[in-house]
């Protein structure tokens, strides 16, 4: 089974997110944004083994701190989809906007495709491409435990920002309609902000891309947040 634990990092806290196979203790941080050493202490804290580093998109409030926590712990790091490299590429840029300290252009160990799947463990996570808030954005879904870590495209009552650069509003769309709502109204989310959700609730209840708001013709790409 898999277990999870979010912890957030940055000003804009981001849910950086442990997941871990529960049998092998073999574990992942996703989105690991900030606060390298702080990241590593609760992997040791919870008994996990970081196994690899899971990227879902390119923006610096995701990434801060992969390369350190890979130098530091030794791991590879996978993901996202190759058409994030424009933003991996111009880390430097991002960190001056943010304040903060330059951050290097980042190259994943690996760059993910829809339907690869990255083994964790005992534990299989599927990989979903899905564009709109960043052009290479994916989500990583463990069937299993009905689990998915979908970034920015969807949170609680809301949906991604579409319009930083090589953002599209139509695919953001495309994404939660075409990819998230076939995984069941019952699959759980971690969204890159704010609380866990389900699937089913938001269909019923987020004001920009519930199924009330689509039928209305919905405010596709226009999230509130992030």
């Amino acid at each position: 089974m898999l277990r999870h634990l979010s912890h957030p990092v940055t000003p804009l806290a981001q849910n950086a997110t442990l997941i871990w196979c529960d049998v092998t203790g073999a574990g992942a941080w996703v989105d690991p944004g900030a606060d390298a050493a702080d990241l590593a202490q609760i992997a040791r804290e919870q008994g996990v083994r970081l196994d690899k580093i899971l990227l879902t998109h390119g923006h610096l409030d995701h990434v801060g701190a992969t390369a350190e926590l890979a130098r530091v712990a030794g791991l590879p790091i996978i993901g996202p989809h190759r058409a994030d490299a424009f933003w991996l590429d111009q880390l430097p840029n991002q960190a001056r906007v943010f304040g903060v300290p330059e951050i290097p252009p980042l190259t994943p160990d690996q760059w993910l495709e829809d339907g690869d799947r990255v083994e964790l463990g005992e534990l299989t996570l599927d990989v979903l491409h899905c564009p709109g808030h960043t052009p290479g954005h994916v989500v990583f879904h463990e069937p299993a435990s009905r689990l998915a870590l979908v970034g920015d495209v969807l949170f609680h009552g809301a949906i991604g920002r579409s319009d930083f650069p090589h953002g599209n509003g139509r695919e953001l769309l495309e994404s939660i309609t075409g990819k998230l709502w076939p995984l069941g109204d019952d699959t759980r989310f971690v969204p890159g902000h704010g609380p866990e959700s389900t699937f089913g609730a938001e269909r019923r209840s987020n004001p920009f891309v519930g199924d009330a708001a689509l039928a209305a013709g919905g405010a596709p790409g226009r999230g509130r947040f992030y």
